[in-house]
């Protein structure tokens, strides 16, 4: 953790247990607030409150609200990360991201770390249903706000990280075995010499032929990480556990896909129409009607290519979660969904990528 005391953030060693029911959690919580943050130490038991937020499929967020000796309320966000989500998930790098991020305005402010979590600011909005990311004006306010965040210097190694964590993922997900007898017989019909093919394929497709530009991305842009301030209209985008330096066509691609939500229902995929609106609102925030029509399809070629890298990750992550994670989620399951989706989007991608390097540039 000591990126994250660099920069002077708290630090405490405590850990919550996240399999307790929140009235349970309760007395770790305030013992934990009372380390992380001296001048609650003396506060009773009774000044804290705690209920759960939300939950995706990997962390727990906790809403803690503290009633100080001058009458003052403050809410603060406690997120316990997953168990075993450090298989999947680089918390240094998380940390080191989040100070220059919150720096510029993304996500809410990292106020503390602890053993298996992070403390930040509270954020007064509502979660995005994926029904949300559609809407247009939603949908361009997400877009402007992306190409801000793609233009975030985090220092460090500018590599794009995409194929070093999919081949990492691929290591820990094709040497796993299951207690569950019904597990491993579903696991054992994967066959790995094939994904392992579709990756080198798909990565000498990618990096041999679409020049795409690298940027500083999040990775798991669902709607679960995108909140709104209704009354204010404020978009927020957070959660950059995933985030790293990648390919801005993956980090879009990856947002489209999401549209399909946890049931990956894939007639949500938006259109063409869908997605020049939102290029147009990332290329050129400023005046998104005057985005040239090469630069459009340039954006669309990229974006439908490196969307096959999103269902390969996030197909091979799931193996890993199948196995490690304690949350109620058909995760092999959801392997078989986004692996058979880049199966049957595979050959009409690349060949749009095929046909737009050989065939003449639209001016």
């Amino acid at each position: 953790m000591a990126e994250a005391r660099d920069v002077q953030i708290p630090y405490s060693p405590l850990t919550v247990d996240h399999t307790l029911p929140v009235p349970d959690m309760k007395p770790s919580l305030v013992k934990l607030c009372k380390d992380l943050f001296k001048k609650w130490a003396n506060l009773d038991e009774s000044h804290f409150f705690a209920e759960r937020v939300a939950g995706g499929i990997t962390n727990l967020l906790l809403k803690v609200s503290v009633k100080e000796q001058n009458g003052n309320t403050v809410h603060v966000t406690v997120r316990l990360y997953g168990p075993n989500t450090e298989y999947v998930i680089n918390r240094e790098r998380e940390l080191q991201a989040i100070h220059y991020l919150s720096a510029a305005g993304f996500g809410a402010k990292l106020l503390g770390v602890f053993g298996n979590g992070m403390v930040q600011s509270f954020i007064h909005a509502r979660t995005l249903e994926p029904v949300d990311m559609r809407k247009p004006k939603l949908a361009a306010e997400i877009a402007k706000q992306l190409k801000r965040f793609h233009q975030v210097e985090i220092p460090g190694s500018k590599e794009p990280q995409l194929w070093t964590d999919i081949f990492k993922f691929f290591e820990r997900a094709s040497t796993l075995t299951f207690d569950d007898i019904e597990k491993q017989k579903r696991y054992e019909t994967i066959s790995f010499k094939e994904v392992h093919a579709e990756l080198i394929k798909l990565k000498v497709e990618l990096t041999g032929h679409l020049d795409a530009p690298v940027v500083f991305a999040h990775n798991d842009l669902l709607s679960g990480n995108l909140m709104l301030n209704d009354d204010e209209e404020k978009l927020y985008i957070i959660d950059f556990e995933y985030g790293s330096y990648s390919y801005r066509g993956f980090d879009i691609g990856n947002h489209f896909n999401e549209y399909a939500g946890y049931d990956c229902d894939y007639t949500l995929y938006p259109n063409k129409d869908e997605q020049y609106h939102f290029f147009r609102n990332y290329l050129q925030p400023e005046s998104p009607d005057k985005v040239p029509e090469k630069d459009l399809k340039l954006l669309y070629v990229e974006t439908s290519c490196y969307m096959l890298a999103s269902h390969l990750y996030w197909a091979l992550w799931a193996l890993i979660q199948a196995k490690m994670s304690p949350i109620d989620f058909d995760y092999l399951g959801y392997f078989f969904l986004r692996y058979n989706e880049y199966k049957r989007q595979k050959d009409t991608c690349l060949s749009l990528g095929e046909s737009y390097l050989s065939g003449p540039k639209p001016k």
